[in-house]
């Protein structure tokens, strides 16, 4: 597996990953591609880095990092569909890690997000806190 950094070029490949990404999670946003494009690109042109991860031409995945947070907050991980239980996820996370040159990340997981609740816990992350919102519009 391969991993670079993104650039410009690449917002609208993002934007593309990332509505997967919210449809995956079931996210509680709405967000359309344009919107979405726009938000990379203020991200990427700021405090963050995005990495596409690439097996040989295939895109495999791509990651959003705030990377002026200390430790680096990952906002964003995604795995595409087609290339799930590989073990690309493990491998996208170290070369991450090694890209970064970092040993300790903080993350966010949906609490109804089981799969991915699984999926980081069998990488070795650990629940901190729990994040809890009350929303009273509609009620």
């Amino acid at each position: 597996m391969q991993i670079r950094e993104c650039t410009a070029a690449d917002v609208a490949l993002l934007a593309e990953l990332h509505l997967q990404l919210i449809e995956d999670e079931r996210s509680d946003g709405s967000w359309d591609f344009s919107q979405l494009a726009a938000l990379m690109r203020d991200r990427i042109a700021a405090e963050y880095k995005a990495f596409l991860f690439t097996e040989g031409a295939t895109t495999v995945g791509y990651a959003l990092c705030d990377v002026a947070r200390e430790p680096v907050y990952l906002q964003h991980f995604f795995i595409c569909r087609d290339e799930r239980r590989k073990g690309y996820g493990r491998q996208a996370i170290r070369a991450l890690l090694n890209t970064l040159g970092i040993a300790t990340l903080d993350i966010e997981v949906y609490a109804w997000n089981e799969r991915g609740i699984a999926f980081w816990s069998a990488l070795g992350f650990e629940t901190r806190c729990h994040s809890m919102r009350l929303n009273t519009k509609g009620h």
